[in-house]
């Protein structure tokens, strides 16, 4: 009878354990998912963003090559970051529009950016950059382009409550 109770005892105590073990996996896929969700929510911010830059420049915030303006790597975590400067991607169907899924906690948000004219590498065709100018002496000219930096997440922190936010950052060129 001892050796029963024990052996019952044993049994519960491993059957608990594969019962939390399970609870566990399944919290973790749950937060994937949820990370993953948010990840395309932000992603395609980043898309509304790059189909507007080029057409609309007042959603630029500001420009990080001119004097006094600091630029901090994270343009969510700058305290004078206006909230006219965070676009909410607007639902609908027109260029740069996005409604997220039912599983997404909120609409994605983005903050653009001027980072300044910087010489194409593309195009520039400067002394000893190319066999041409370098055999006929030619300095050649450097194109610029205008770059800006978009900063997205997958909504708002004080909207979506626990649920994970992803943040993504792309540098484009103006073409």
């Amino acid at each position: 009878m001892v050796v029963a109770l024990i052996l019952l005892l044993l049994i519960t105590m491993v059957g608990l354990a594969a019962v939390r073990g399970t609870i566990m996996q399944q919290r973790m896929a749950s937060n994937l998912y949820d990370r993953q969700v948010a990840f395309q929510s932000a992603e395609a911010a980043v898309r509304a963003a790059t189909a507007l830059v080029a057409t609309t420049p007042s959603i630029i915030w500001h420009n990080c090559q001119a004097g006094g303006i600091t630029c901090l790597p994270n343009p969510f975590n700058d305290s004078t970051l206006p909230s006219s400067a965070i676009h909410t991607v607007s639902k609908g169907t027109a260029t740069g529009d996005y409604t997220a899924s039912a599983a997404a906690a909120s609409q994605p948000q983005y903050v653009v950016e001027n980072m300044g004219n910087w010489v194409d590498q593309k195009t520039s065709t400067g002394f000893g950059n190319t066999a041409n100018s370098r055999n006929y002496g030619v300095q050649g000219g450097s194109g610029t382009n205008v770059y800006y930096r978009i900063t997205a997440r997958s909504g708002d922190p004080a909207v979506v409550g626990d649920r994970a936010v992803v943040t993504l950052q792309v540098v484009v060129k103006q073409s």
